[in-house]
C-alpha cells in the first residue's frame, strides 16, 4: 500500500487525485490566457512583436506562461519542488521535441503547436503517477498562502494590462453586466433570505439599467463618461459588499473591485485621448 493511500478510503483517494490534475489543468490554462497579454505588451512596447509572432518562440512562450501558473498552483498546494520541476519540464519537453523537425521543415505550425499540447497531457501524467501526491490537505507555504488570499486582485490586475495601453471606450450595455452578476451569485447562494438585500441588489439593477439607457441615447463621449462612471462607482459597491461579506462571496466582490476600477479609468482615459 503507498504512502497515498494509509489511511485513505480508495474512492475518496481517486477523486483528490482527478481534483488535482483538473487544478494543474486549470492553472496551465490560467497562466496561458493572463499572461499573454503581458508578453504582447512588453513586445509591442521593446519591438520584439515580430519575434514573437514566430511559432517557434511563441510555442516556448506558451509553454513558459504554462509553466508559470502551473509553478503558482503547486507552490501554493505545498507540493515538492521535484514534483513542481518535473510538470513545468512537462510544458516544454513536447515543443523541444518538435522543435527540430520544425526547423527542419518536416512539420508545419500546426503540427508544432497542435501536437506538442498533446503530448503534453501524457508528459503531465507520468509526473503526476511519478509523484502520486498526497491526498491530504497540504501544508503551504506562509507567503504562497497570503499571496493566495489576494489573487483575486492579482487576476483583476491582469485582466485590465491591455487596457491601460490601448483604452477603449465599453459599451453602454456592460452596465447590465454589473448588477447581473450580484442577482446571479446571490440567488445560486440562497441570499435572499434578507428581503433588504434583495430590495438593494433590485435597486442596484435599476440604477445602472438606468445609467445604460440613458448612455445609449446620449452623445459619444457623456456616454462614454458615464460607462466610465458606472464603472467606477460599482467599484465602490464591491468594496462594501467585500467588507459585509454578503451576498456575494469576498473573493468575487475584490475581483470584481480591482476589475471595475481598471474599466473605469481606462474608458474615461479613453474618451479624452480622443
Amino acid at each position: 500500500m503507498t504512502e497515498m493511500t494509509v489511511g485513505v478510503p480508495r474512492r475518496w483517494t481517486g477523486w483528490t487525485r482527478t481534483r488535482h490534475l483538473a487544478g494543474m489543468f486549470v492553472a496551465m490554462v490560467a497562466g496561458m490566457v493572463l499572461l499573454g497579454p503581458l508578453w504582447r505588451v512588453g513586445g509591442g512596447l521593446l519591438g520584439g512583436a515580430a519575434v514573437l509572432a514566430r511559432p517557434d518562440v511563441g510555442a516556448l512562450v506558451m509553454a513558459t506562461n504554462m509553466a508559470l501558473g502551473m509553478t503558482a498552483w503547486m507552490w501554493y498546494r505545498g507540493d515538492g519542488w521535484a514534483a513542481t520541476a518535473e510538470m513545468s519540464a512537462a510544458m516544454y519537453v513536447p515543443f523541444l521535441l518538435l522543435l527540430p523537425p520544425w526547423w527542419s521543415g518536416w512539420v508545419g505550425d500546426d503540427t508544432l503547436l497542435l501536437g506538442g499540447h498533446l503530448l503534453m497531457v501524457p508528459a503531465m501524467l507520468l509526473v503526476a503517477l511519478r509523484h502520486r501526491h498526497a491526498a491530504v490537505a497540504p501544508r503551504r507555504h506562509p507567503l504562497a498562502a497570503a499571496v493566495a488570499r489576494g489573487w483575486p486582485a492579482g487576476l483583476g490586475l491582469l485582466m485590465t494590462v491591455d487596457m491601460w495601453f490601448a483604452p477603449t471606450v465599453f459599451e453602454p450595455w456592460t452596465l447590465l453586466v454589473l448588477p447581473a452578476g450580484y442577482l446571479l451569485l446571490g440567488t445560486w447562494r440562497r441570499q435572499w433570505g434578507d428581503r433588504g438585500a434583495l430590495a438593494a441588489q433590485l435597486a442596484g439593477a435599476v440604477v445602472w439599467g438606468g445609467l445604460a439607457v440613458v448612455a445609449m441615447v446620449a452623445s459619444a463621449d457623456v456616454a462614454g463618461v458615464l460607462v466610465g462612471v458606472g464603472w467606477l462607482v460599482h467599484a465602490a459597491w464591491d468594496g462594501w459588499y467585500h467588507r459585509t461579506g454578503t451576498v456575494v462571496p469576498r473573493g468575487y466582490a475584490l475581483w470584481c473591485a480591482v476589475f471595475d476600477v481598471g474599466v473605469g479609468l481606462t474608458t474615461l482615459l479613453a474618451v479624452l485621448s480622443r
